[in-house]
């Protein structure tokens, strides 16, 4: 007889102290979904955009790419321009001031002087997003593709690129082609950009 109610005290401690656990259990699961929420809610926009006439979309190769477009070549050039707008993640991507520096960095002088003297750098704001961007030209020396030993040689090209400082975190825009064709889409670029909105 007391063995059965010692047994039976045991199990219903056991029960409880099972209870309690999951209660706990489900408390904290709880709370982590309460401040994933908390954290996540003020950045459930994204950028938003329109994109000129005459540009054409592309199909982008990577996830980390929000999208890519070509504008066409002017007469004369050999290539397009080529426009990319990138998002690698909330707090990915590297600081404003490292990501213009190192895009300066891939534009050479013919004459050996230094690209950072003859880049504009500019902030401001569109639509209530901090903007920072570079315009710059030269020779373009950039990667043939991120990792690759080969690089580009191209003379005569013109870049402008921007951080776009969002709610959900940086978005990157990079656009470089031949300067006659980057001068025939000045304006539009301009218009691409001034339409930027987070929402």
């Amino acid at each position: 007889m007391k063995e059965s109610i010692i047994c039976a005290g045991m199990l219903v401690a056991t029960l409880l102290t099972s209870l309690a656990c999951d209660s706990r259990g489900a408390a904290s699961v709880a709370n982590s979904q309460s401040n994933a929420a908390q954290y996540s809610s003020p950045a459930t926009g994204e950028l938003r955009y329109k994109a000129p006439d005459g540009w054409v979309k592309e199909q982008t190769t990577s996830s980390m790419r929000v999208a890519q477009y070509k504008l066409p070549k002017s007469e004369g050039d050999t290539e397009d321009a080529l426009l990319v707008l990138y998002y690698f993640g909330a707090t990915q991507g590297g600081a404003v001031q490292a990501n213009i520096d190192r895009w300066i960095s891939q534009m050479q002088q013919p004459d050996g002087s230094a690209s950072k003297d003859k880049a504009k750098t500019e902030t401001s704001t569109v639509n209530g997003l901090k903007v920072t961007s570079v315009d710059v030209s030269g020779t373009y020396t950039a990667e043939m593709a991120p990792g690759s030993p080969g690089q580009r040689n191209d003379a005569n090209y013109r870049m402008r690129a921007a951080v776009i400082e969002t709610p959900k975190g940086n978005y990157f825009l990079k656009l470089v082609g031949p300067a006659k064709t980057m001068g025939r889409w000045e304006q539009s670029v301009t218009d691409f950009v001034k339409s930027f909105e987070f929402k």
